[in-house]
């Protein structure tokens, strides 16, 4: 007992003592704190401090060497870490920041915290060309004097990892150039800070002007060649009603059965849908998601989508009526949107849906559009789309039809711009021919892509045709073209070039060349097993464009204002371009669908003009707005005596009386309804030779006549064919 009280008298004594420690270390712990506060507010850099601008940076952290480890350094992967950096040191408000990162080192990005890819690529991306980033959830940054410095509003900063190869310690894999992509700013080349650090500061152009515009709070609306629009025109706590619009605004642009997709970022899902529908309805990803945990008495069998990345597609014609799905303006036509110059009215495309949102967003004004858009067609041009950018709300006229406008609760905007198909990645190709050259240069090789194979090579150059090669299938062409290569001592490579793989095909054949003009044939060969409705082709000239006359058989526009552009679209009721069909007999290739005219030029705006030497040519090829890949040479001169029979039939007019340019055409005309007529001769003779020229001549006499007699049109003689024109084979 005595020891108990001896010890509990010793505590009692050293508790000054205790309390004094705890008082220390407590004081310490208080300092402590203080001094990691101190620490976390870094100085910055002193370029930011002298930067009245935005201030850019890029920064690398870390990389560690990936599997698998390989002895060749070039093709060594490497994980890296990095930091870009932007910050709003300027007195005006940065919105819809766009930053370019000069990537140089077959980058590839697995992930990019507060921004995403403007291209609407999914990560992992390949970036070695260089990216553009945009802000997300972050689009604008505030001024410090707006927000009394507040780094939270005024600057973002993007957390980048990724996968970089070739550079081993101790180089950094460091970007080209980093810089602002916001009209009106120009930034100078990056410098340096250290091996790890890249700087920039980007300023007003002083030279800029921006166009006038009445006092918004968000951005003016974008030019594109396609645009969206994402209009919420009824919100409620937990759900909202968007109307998407569609707008075809580039000359030459269009799609047909397009497929839209983007990404929720949100948890969002769509209930229902007008004017348009999901190819995949599935409630399921709903019922066991966080959708499901919070709208627990919501009957998910009626949800149209519950996908993170949905594919949307337009209504087939006959629902535009349907009182469920259909009836709203623009809607309803199998995802054909067609440019301006063939029917405005079918530029455009609308469509609605019913969005239901999860927590922290249920309330009225907690709306965010999806981001990555991307839209695609069957045989139309690749479109690279940008980040939604908030816009004023759209105006719409009053439903009631009274003298008023109603608008959108908001609006934002999303532009898409047409990029030229990379090689081997066309879906159309283009053929070339002259009458002073009996072979066919045909499309490139893979020019529409190729998977790997054994038995072609493809990287060959394609091997040169006869003319009526073209008018087969690729696999049918393969002894046709070894036989053309042995007449005309051309090597045959080993193993032979790989086909070309393209939905459809275009010639453009050089028929006539005289004083006063010349005249080319294009003809145009689907190979797929559908057809193509309202179907229209363009070619750009360089030197030929000012002496475009007519064409016979097309309904064509000359289009100076588009970098000398002529544009051909089918007449009325020749405007299907068919699709490709089983032969006539049972072991014969299948047949393309085709379209054909004859087009005349004149010398008269063209003084100096080169047919011979690839004046006459195109200089790029459109159909239905894709971009064709053209033949990598030019028929030449030097065979003009293997013509064929079209021409050795024009020269017994040579010198005859002159004619006119049309009287001209209509005789090429007249001789083209007789090629068209389906001769079997002539097709399926050993050679041109073949055919009974007697015959042939007695064909053009009948035609010149029915015309000179009855006056009849051209189109008429050419219809009249029996029916040749839609059913029999062409002679490119």
């Amino acid at each position: 007992m005595r020891t108990n009280w001896g010890m509990r008298a010793a505590r009692l004594h050293a508790l000054p003592v205790y309390v004094t420690l705890l008082l220390i270390v407590v004081s310490y712990r208080v300092e402590f704190c203080r001094g990691q506060d101190y620490v976390e507010t870094i100085a910055p850099p002193p370029e930011q401090d002298n930067c009245n601008g935005i201030f850019l940076s890029y920064t690398f952290i870390s990389r560690v060497k990936e599997f698998p480890h390989l002895k060749n350094a070039s093709a060594q992967s490497w994980a890296f870490k990095s930091e870009a950096v932007i910050f709003n040191a300027g007195e005006e408000e940065l919105q819809a920041w766009k930053m370019f990162i000069g990537f140089q080192h077959k980058e590839i990005l697995v992930s990019a915290s507060g921004a995403v890819l403007v291209q609407a690529t999914d990560f992992p991306a390949a970036v070695g060309n260089g990216t553009y980033l945009a802000g997300y959830p972050m689009a604008d940054l505030k001024t410090s004097i707006e927000t009394a410095g507040d780094y939270e509003q005024i600057q973002v900063r993007i957390g980048i990892t990724g996968t970089q190869f070739g550079v081993k310690p101790p180089r950094v894999p460091m970007p080209k150039i980093i810089r602002l992509e916001n009209d009106g700013y120009e930034c100078p080349k990056p410098h340096r800070h250290g091996s790890s650090v890249m700087l920039v500061c980007c300023r007003r152009d002083p030279k800029f002007k921006a166009k006038k515009i009445k006092g918004t709070k968000f951005l003016p609306r974008q030019n594109g060649d396609l645009s969206f629009t994402y209009d919420v025109l009824q919100a409620y706590a937990s759900s909202y009603l968007a109307q998407v619009t569609i707008d075809n605004n580039h000359p030459l642009g269009r799609l047909d059965h397009w497929n839209l997709t983007w990404e929720w970022m949100r948890g969002e899902f769509i209930y229902n849908m007008r004017g348009a529908y999901t190819h995949k309805k599935d409630g399921s990803a709903c019922i066991y998601g966080p959708a499901g945990q919070y709208y627990k008495d919501l009957d998910f069998s009626q949800v149209m989508n519950c996908e993170k990345k949905p594919v949307i597609a337009d209504l087939p014609p006959y629902l535009a009526n349907d009182t469920k799905v259909g009836r709203l303006p623009y809607c309803c036509r199998n995802g054909t949107i067609l440019p301006k110059i063939m029917d405005e009215s079918k530029a455009r495309s609308i469509f609605q849906l019913q969005v239901y949102k999860l927590p922290p967003d249920m309330n009225r004004t907690a709306l965010s559009p999806p981001q990555k858009w991307s839209i695609y067609g069957v045989l139309n041009p690749q479109y690279s789309c940008g980040p939604p950018i908030r816009v004023d709300p759209t105006e719409f006229p009053d439903p009631s039809g009274l003298q008023a406008t109603s608008t959108a609760i908001a609006s934002w905007q999303v532009v898409c711009n047409i990029t030229r198909p990379k090689v081997k990645q066309a879906r159309c190709c283009v053929s070339f021919s002259a009458y002073y050259n009996d072979s066919v240069i045909p499309c490139n090789t893979c020019a529409c892509g190729c998977q790997e194979s054994d038995t072609c090579s493809q990287n060959a150059h394609a091997m040169l045709l006869p003319a009526e090669a073209l008018l087969v299938p690729f696999a049918n062409r393969t002894e046709k073209a070894k036989a053309w290569a042995n007449i005309k001592h051309h090597p045959i490579p080993k193993p032979l070039p790989c086909p070309d793989n393209c939905g459809v095909s275009l010639n453009w054949h050089i028929d006539t060349d005289y004083r006063k003009g010349w005249t080319a044939r294009i003809t145009l060969f689907n190979w797929e097993d559908f057809s193509f409705q309202d179907w229209y082709a363009a070619i750009q000239m360089k030197n030929a464009f000012p002496g475009y006359e007519r064409v016979y058989s097309f309904n064509g526009t000359s289009m100076p204002e588009i970098n000398n552009t002529i544009f051909f679209q089918g007449l009325p009721g020749l405007n299907f371009l068919m699709g490709e069909t089983n032969g006539t007999k049972k072991n014969e290739p299948r047949v393309p669908g085709k379209q054909q005219s004859v087009i005349s030029f004149s010398k008269k705006h063209t003084p100096g003009i080169d047919i011979q030497h690839g004046d006459g040519f195109p200089s790029k090829v459109l159909f239905n707005g894709e971009e064709c890949a053209l033949p990598l040479e030019l028929p030449r001169p030097g065979n003009a005596g293997h013509r064929s029979h079209q021409q050795r039939d024009l020269s017994i007019f040579s010198n005859a009386a002159p004619l006119s340019g049309e009287l001209k055409a209509v005789l090429l005309a007249c001789i083209l309804a007789m090629d068209l007529h389906g001769d079997k001769v002539f097709f399926e003779g050993d050679s041109l030779e073949a055919i009974n020229w007697i015959e042939s001549w007695n064909r053009v006499v009948h035609c010149w006549k029915m015309f000179a007699q009855s006056e009849l049109s051209w189109m008429s003689i050419l219809i009249g064919a029996e029916g040749g024109f839609r059913t029999s084979g062409v002679v490119a």
